[in-house]
């Protein structure tokens, strides 16, 4: 029997509005009932508010693509992710959002992913060699994809290991952070009065603070070196020192700071939570491990040409991504009354998009549950990935590191294994849950073993 990749149970597709909210704080997934994975449009009305998820291909396409102004981004999204991510260019709307994405998006041009694979080759090699000395163990592979991805993120933007005292402590300190607070806080769903509870943790606060501390000394260090000259030419230069096209104005330190935070929120850990599924999967579907660790003999040298050569590789991530989006829903605000599928949405409606739902929709994908990297060279396949495909987001809210991800993840899963093979631990199969990204309630646990 084809083992299938898992998902959280469904849940009743009826249940009173506190049971659902309680369900929804333990586990946004889990949450999910069954009919909404077939639904094209499901809307929840409550005496307090009412939201609309939203699955139609086209419907997604009018809200991110063909009209994004008249959606912009919920700012209930930031009651939950506030604390750590300031005004960062992830909760920003308007005028605030389009400056910083002129400033942002010049170091993220095709021609610095070049520039930038040398670091990103230094810290595969570097988490390979970390992997050598527990060859033959199980291993907690979340941990070691967060650690990998982490590094990542550090080497290509200050030019700094993991190992770097301040760059170790921030990896720390958000290890802790990270499975305290829900991506979507239920707040992202409740337009209500402000007295009502926002569900913090006290130590989520304080440890979004410690992380914002720790990042101010690198930037303010940064700033320095760059007024002195003596910079390195990397992505925190290249931003720092870019000017707004308009305005001729550049990020300050605090600006800065609320940047660096969203881009080691989306840098690290979004690759980490897919890296560490593709790993799984491959574990699962020993077939498919072997073909990527075939083709893997190609990374002969550190040459960002090698990475035209991994196309499987690239195939089984994007396969991964479809499965286990990192992020799996996405909140969007209605500025005025409009009408999908003959139902009236109110202006400040909350309009729900959801890769989890939409990636494994029953009425577009081919077999929807299954793990097929094969399906991205079919008719479905093609269509479903320009139509029903967002793990980054599309239209102009795009993730600016979409192509960054796209390296980074077909190239390590490549690196580790062409080194190991990985293969599933008996009784100790995951579960998905929402934390900042798609986790694993209890961790991913693999066998590893040196080819």
């Amino acid at each position: 029997m084809t083992p299938q990749p898992p998902k959280p149970p469904a849940r009743p597709d009826r249940v009173s509005l506190w049971r659902y909210m309680r369900l929804f704080r333990q586990d946004i997934l889990s949450a999910q009932p069954a009919k909404l994975y077939r639904a094209w449009m499901a809307e929840f009305r409550t005496p307090f508010f009412t939201s609309f998820l939203v699955n139609q291909p086209d419907l997604v396409k009018t809200v991110l693509r063909d009209r994004p102004m008249d959606f912009p981004k919920s700012d209930r999204v930031g009651e939950g992710l506030r604390p750590l991510l300031g005004n960062s260019v992830f909760l920003t709307n308007g005028a605030t959002w389009e400056r910083q994405r002129r400033i942002i998006d010049p170091a993220f041009e095709g021609g610095r992913l070049r520039d930038t694979f040398p670091a990103m080759w230094a810290a595969g090699e570097a988490a390979v060699a970390r992997l050598e000395g527990r060859a033959g163990e199980t291993v907690e592979i979340e941990e070691e994809t967060s650690h990998a991805a982490a590094d990542v993120i550090f080497r290509t933007l200050f030019s700094i290991p993991i190992e770097h005292e301040v760059a170790a402590q921030v990896f720390t300190k958000f290890r802790d952070y990270q499975r305290s607070q829900p991506i979507l806080n239920l707040a992202a769903f409740v337009p209500g009065p402000r007295w009502m509870p926002r569900f913090f943790r006290r130590r989520t606060r304080a440890t979004a603070r410690e992380i914002r501390g720790l990042i101010t000394r690198l930037t303010a260090a940064r700033m320095a070196e760059i007024a002195a000259g003596s910079a390195p030419d990397d992505l925190a230069t290249k931003i720092m020192t870019t000017r707004d096209p308009q305005t001729g104005e550049r990020f300050d330190t605090a600006e800065m700071v609320d940047q660096v935070a969203i881009f080691f929120l989306a840098g690290h850990e979004t690759s980490a939570s897919a890296l560490a599924w593709t790993l799984y999967l491959m574990a699962l579907y020993p077939e498919w491990q072997e073909r990527v660790a075939e083709e893997a003999a190609a990374l002969e040298a550190c040459d960002f040409a090698v990475m035209s050569r991994l196309k499987l590789s690239r195939d089984v991530f994007r396969e991964a991504l479809r499965l286990y989006p990192p992020v799996p829903m996405m909140v969007r605000e209605a500025v005025c009354p409009e009408q999908f599928r003959g139902r009236e949405v109110a202006r400040g409606a909350q309009v729900v998009l959801s890769p989890w739902h939409l990636h494994r929709h029953e009425r577009l994908w081919d077999d929807p549950d299954g793990f097929d990297p094969g399906r991205w060279q079919t008719e479905n396949g093609r269509v479903c990935g320009r139509e029903a495909y967002i793990p980054f987001s599309a239209g102009a809210r795009v993730c600016t590191g979409a192509g960054f991800a796209m390296v980074e993840g077909p190239l390590f899963l490549s690196m580790l294994l062409r080194q190991f093979r990985v293969t599933p631990v008996p009784g100790r199969e995951p579960v998905p849950v929402a934390h900042l990204t798609v986790r694993a309630k209890d961790g991913i646990w693999l066998r590893l073993e040196r080819r």
